[in-house]
Order: structure tokens, then sequence, then C-alpha cells
């Protein structure tokens, strides 16, 4: 029983994570859209989504659950312009994708949790999208232009797979998701 209670506390920890992420990135949606960074502020709301996404996957593994459950998660936090709230994004995706996931990922491995694993799989993956689409749209807005989005962002509502362009892939590259079931923002 305490073995599989790691897993259990790093799904609790992951929903947290994914959920405030969810709600930070709306908020910073609504900065950028002040500060007329229409597309960047798609971004933002396409990647709340896929957090979104993450989360609820997470939630729905601990389903199994019957308890109050106190959660410590991290969040880089002090909101501030476009540029500021980009940056943030960058480091918490990128703490995802270098430290928390990795660690996850080999717990529920390790436990032989499968639906967890692949959880924590379906968000690494997606996460490692997000960082690098933060980090091109920071390199625009520090120079005080919007993102020169082509297309949408689209988002696989399934694992939160994120694509930028006129169409989403023919199928979700991480869960294999036809074209048709893709969010577009």
């Amino acid at each position: 029983m305490s073995i599989r209670l790691m897993t259990r506390d790093a799904l609790l920890s992951a929903f947290a994570g994914e959920s405030m992420a969810h709600m930070r990135y709306l908020i910073f949606a609504d900065v950028a859209e002040r500060e007329k960074f229409s597309n960047v502020a798609r971004l933002f709301k396409a990647v709340a989504y896929a957090e979104f996404v993450h989360a609820r996957n997470h939630y729905n593994n601990l389903r199994d659950y019957r308890e109050d459950f106190k959660v410590a998660a991290g969040t880089p936090a002090g909101p501030g312009n476009t540029s500021k709230n980009l940056e943030l994004g960058i480091m918490g995706e990128e703490y995802e994708v270098n430290e928390m996931y990795p660690v996850y990922m080999e717990i529920a491995k390790f436990q032989g949790i499968k639906g967890a694993e692949q959880s924590f799989r379906y968000a690494y993956e997606a996460e490692k999208i997000h960082a690098q689409l933060y980090r091109e749209a920071k390199s625009y807005v520090d120079q005080g232009k919007d993102w020169p989005l082509k297309g949408k962002v689209w988002i696989c509502p399934v694992c939160g797979h994120t694509y930028v362009g006129d169409e989403p892939p023919e199928k979700c590259p991480i869960c294999g998701v036809p074209r048709d079931r893709y969010v577009g923002f």
C-alpha cells in the first residue's frame, strides 16, 4: 500500500500544478489582450486548455480515492506584463519537462500504475511543445511585436498535444486521436 501512495501523491501534485497553470494562463491571456498581443493571448488560452486536459487526466487517475488531501505543488508566481508572464510560463513548463514529469513517470512505472504513467507521459510530451512556443512568443514580445501566429493553435482533447498551423495533424502524434477531435484557438 505505501508504494502506491507515491504514485497517488505524484498524481495529486500534478493535478494541483496543472490546475494552477490552467488558471495562471487564463490570467496571462487577459494581460496579453490588454497589451494588444492578441496572438499571444490565444496561445495562453490554448495552452490553458491543454493544462486543463492534463489536470483532468491526472484527476481521473485518482478515482479510487475518497479522502481529503493537502497538496503541495510549486508554481512560478509574480504576474506582470506579457514578457514576464511568458517567462513564468517557460519556467513552469521547463520544470515539468526537466524535473517533475520524468520523476513522476518513473514512480508510476516502478509501481506498475499504467494509467498514471500514461497521464504523466501525455503531459510531459505536450509541455515540451509549450515551453518552445512560449520561448518563440517571448522573442517577439520582447521586441514589442505580437507573435506572428499562422493558422490556429490546436489542442488534442485527450493528451494536450499542441500544434500550430492551418490544420492539426492527421492523427495526434502522442495519443493517436484523429484530426477532427482537435480543438482550435
